[in-house]
């Protein structure tokens, strides 16, 4: 069974009297451990499609399949649940809570969960911090950290709950070159290391190499499904 199943999707967004197509019918199956990036210009339905496969919006037509379960037809609180237990978000913007530090922020996605006692919640948040690279950091609040470190406890935060599937939006828009490689290069490390599957929206060729399937969209349709092997391993 494959992790994520898309069948003739359509977004449809209202503007007034007009109507504005994000998505044309969009089939797409993505199996579990793959490291997939979307490309394609502005405005042809990147960041749509990765919000519909987050369970953040839902399609005028079609059907949206995580692990079997139909997320379609599912209610607020159901697609809660959904995002909590088994999706991780990365985004461009970090969405770190300025006044927790790094371990809060990381802890705070992992009580949410409610998965572990205090003490194991504690020592997982310190060991998924070292492993990202940010051991000795974990009391600084994001005002205190680079760039790239923060993007390094979004990533941890996206992890911690262990979730099937994680969606990075621009993961690297805000990162210079050098920054950007060693944050894939974490994320890499956790897609071999857990088999969890990760789904980037992005523009970065950096992205593009190190992904293992390139899925280009244009006009709200895939135009291109490439397989391919990874510019580096770990």
């Amino acid at each position: 069974m494959p992790l994520l199943n898309l069948q003739q999707v359509e977004k449809i967004y209202e503007q007034g009297e007009i109507k504005v197509p994000a998505l044309r019918g969009i089939d797409l199956t993505i199996k579990k451990g793959e490291f997939t990036s979307i490309f394609g210009p502005s405005g042809s339905g990147k960041t749509t499609l990765l919000n519909l496969i987050g369970a953040l919006d839902k399609p005028t037509r079609g059907t949206v399949k995580i692990n079997g379960d139909e997320i379609t037809s599912m209610d607020k609180n159901e697609l809660a649940l959904l995002r909590r237990n088994h999706i991780g978000f990365i985004f461009q913007s970090y969405n770190l809570i300025p006044v927790l530090s790094a371990f809060e922020n990381v802890s705070f996605a992992l009580r949410i969960a409610k998965k572990n006692s205090k003490n194991e919640e504690r020592d997982k948040v310190y060991e998924l911090l070292a492993r990202v690279g940010l051991q000795g950091l974990e009391d600084r609040r994001p005002a205190e950290l680079s760039g790239g470190q923060k993007q390094r406890v979004a990533v941890a935060r996206a992890l911690i709950k262990e979730p099937k599937l994680v969606l990075a939006d621009e993961p690297t828009a805000n990162l210079d070159s050098e920054t950007s490689h060693e944050v894939i290069q974490v994320m890499l490390k956790m897609n071999e290391e857990l088999n969890t599957t990760f789904v980037f929206s992005t523009h970065d060729p950096l992205v593009m190499d190190y992904a293992t399937r390139l899925l280009e969209i244009r006009d709200g349709r895939i135009s291109k499904d490439k397989v391919k092997e990874p510019a580096a391993k770990i």
